[in-house]
């Protein structure tokens, strides 16, 4: 699979698009159907300390999948964003097996 990786107004560091890289390959286990997936890395303005926003789009053969979470670590946010493409899967897979 092919993983994009695009850090906004920053430049992220080799460990962290290493660590995105290889938690995005993982989803292959759980999505069979993967051609690609767009990540995107944002540093926001927000007081709170949740200002990492980690957007992932899954190409997948019929329609694209997208989750985007904020969290306190750019690692952080991309493990809840991952959790919410894994539970959108299933819910499709779910779906598709009703009909």
């Amino acid at each position: 699979m092919q993983v994009d990786i695009q850090s906004i107004h920053f430049k992220a560091d080799k460990k962290l698009i290493e660590f995105i890289s290889q938690k995005v390959q993982k989803t292959e286990t759980f999505i069979s159907n993967v051609r690609s997936a767009d990540v995107y890395l944002k540093l926001e303005a927000d007081q709170e300390g949740e200002n990492k926003l980690v957007e992932i789009k899954l190409n997948l053969n019929g329609n694209p999948i997208f989750a985007k979470e904020h969290a306190v670590s750019f690692e952080t946010a991309t493990d809840k964003v991952l959790d919410k493409l894994v539970a959108q899967v299933k819910k499709i897979k779910e779906k598709s097996q009703e009909k």
